[in-house]
């Protein structure tokens, strides 16, 4: 099926891009393309996207798999379904299919995109009964191609 040949492409870019970070680029060092507003960090992330902690690193990586293969049977199921639809899946997939690989392989996930946003601070409030909490962000965290390729992806659908 051709929308899976994008899946796969977005699985060996991810795949090249970390093995350059990792062999390139020293753990926790960075290399600054853009000044402050874009930099290449070696970082290793044992959760989530974008940094985000998780309990159980097994659960996680089975719940990762089974999500993929949802994904993939989806993405065969409406493969007579125009490609605008399937674009963002197969991006979501491949993705999936590269930090998926990383947790099965290595443990842990290479993040290395390192983007400057402006600050953001908002103070906690309540909305009704429940009560927001503050957030304070000075900088993106760190992230990947797969990252990104998912991200991408969920906001097109």
């Amino acid at each position: 099926m051709k929308i899976l040949i994008l899946s796969i492409i977005v699985f060996i870019i991810d795949q090249l891009t970390k093995f350059l970070a990792r062999h390139w680029i020293g753990l926790g060092d960075s290399i600054r393309v853009f000044g402050d507003a874009f930099r290449l960090t070696h970082v290793q992330n044992e959760g989530m996207a974008f940094g985000i902690m998780v309990g159980n690193k097994t659960i996680f990586t089975a719940f990762s798999i089974i999500a993929a293969v949802v994904i993939l049977y989806y993405l065969l199921k409406v493969r007579d379904q125009r490609f605008i639809f399937r674009f963002p899946l197969a991006l979501i997939f491949g993705g999936a299919i590269g930090n998926i690989f990383d947790r099965v392989v290595f443990g842990r996930v290479v993040d290395f995109l390192d983007v400057n946003i402006p600050d953001i601070s908002i103070s906690s409030h309540k909305i009704l009964f429940v009560k927001i909490p503050s957030i304070e962000l000075t900088r993106w965290p760190v992230f990947n191609f797969a990252d990104a390729s998912v991200t991408i992806g969920m906001i097109m659908l």
